[in-house]
């Protein structure tokens, strides 16, 4: 009998399960699109005010995000985002739009 019973709790519990909710991206914002050429001049660059205030200019992005190795993240795209590529030393490798 008990044999019987788990599998059909096991069942009633799986079927309460609740779908979780896609998350939806931020809006970019209309008319702001990133350009990641002629940003050599980040490349070795550490994280600070200075270098984001810099990369938004010169690549007209509204967003900086710093990237670290084996940091998790969201994979949308958005026009309006620089992605900033860390090395293990702290410095910038690379850049690219998205």
């Amino acid at each position: 009998m008990i044999r019987l019973a788990l599998p059909l709790i096991a069942l009633a519990v799986a079927g309460c399960k609740s779908e979780a909710r896609p998350q939806v991206p931020a809006p970019a914002v209309p008319g702001v699109e990133c350009n990641s050429n002629g940003l050599e001049s980040l490349i070795g660059r550490t994280r600070s005010a200075e270098t984001t205030a810099e990369a938004k200019r010169l690549s007209g992005a509204n967003v900086v995000r710093y990237l670290t190795p084996g940091m998790m993240v969201t994979m949308e795209f958005r026009a309006d985002r620089l992605n900033l590529h860390l090395g293990t030393d702290g410095k910038i490798g690379s850049a690219r739009c998205g």
